[in-house]
């Protein structure tokens, strides 16, 4: 996905890693049959079956909503995630040939939902448009009223969060490595795609540990009430931060009975 008008300085790099996702989440599975080729038509989707999701192989598809442009897809996004919701209606529409691959919609997401690192993409993904589009909406406000949030980029031995301070942000590592520690003490590792920050956040409470770069680090910063509000439209969601979690108390876990381990007789 492109925005229309100025980009972001991070946005190139970041549009290529989201629109990498959606054919890692459908590998393994069967197109519901051969590509379409499409051309010269205001309204996609409803030329399309809705039962279906289609990958973009090539071409250009604009996004309007009342009529004005407002993001682009092309090569690699997935089209179709909006069918059967209640959303502002946002046309696409094609002029030149676009070149798509059908996926049931059922078949895709049961495909996805099975498997925690398909979960952790769709997360990935769907939470990069929403601060993609963010971000264009913060543009269109006055300076002073610009939230300071979606991709930041860290050098190693910086802070991503620290014990402590004020949540108002949940964050997923898109780039790098990172390590976690409380009071000092290293508590375990932050891993590419992981989310961290999301506890503060439902608890109300400080942070409760210092996260820092251990490599140069890209972090998608989401707002606590966006990262709700997709919580509760998305169960999957909900499902992966579990994961992430569990995940996270294992290997503190493991770091707790090896410092015991090492504690002399």
């Amino acid at each position: 996905m492109y925005l229309t008008g100025e980009q972001p300085a991070y946005a190139d790099q970041l549009i290529n890693h989201l629109q990498s996702l959606p054919a890692q989440m459908l590998e393994g599975l069967e197109p519901a049959g051969p590509a379409l080729e499409i051309a010269d038509l205001p309204d996609v989707l409803g030329a399309l079956p809705g039962d279906q999701l289609f990958l973009v192989e090539s071409g250009l598809l604009q996004a309007s909503i009342d009529e004005r442009p407002v993001f682009y897809l092309c090569e690699g996004d997935l089209l179709g995630l909006r069918q059967g919701l209640e959303l502002p209606a946002c046309r696409i529409g094609c002029e030149d040939p676009v070149r798509l691959r059908p996926y049931a919609r059922a078949a895709a997401f049961a495909h996805i939902h099975a498997d925690p690192r398909r979960q952790e993409l769709l997360t990935q993904y769907l939470s990069g448009q929403i601060a993609l589009l963010s971000d264009a909406l913060a543009r269109l406000r006055q300076p002073e009223l610009r939230p300071s949030t979606g991709f930041l980029h860290f050098a190693a031995g910086e802070e991503l969060i620290h014990q402590g301070d004020e949540a108002d942000n949940v964050f997923i590592i898109v780039e790098g490595h990172a390590e976690a520690f409380v009071d000092g003490h290293r508590v375990g590792d932050v891993q590419k795609d992981e989310i961290f920050g999301a506890m503060a956040v439902f608890t109300g409470e400080q942070r409760s540990a210092t996260v820092i770069a251990s490599e140069p680090c890209t972090v998608m910063a989401i707002p606590k009430e966006q990262f709700v509000s997709l919580m509760h439209s998305n169960p999957r969601i909900a499902h992966s931060l579990i994961e992430s979690l569990a995940r996270r108390v294992r290997l503190l876990n493991q770091e707790v009975t090896q410092l015991r381990d090492e504690q002399p007789a």
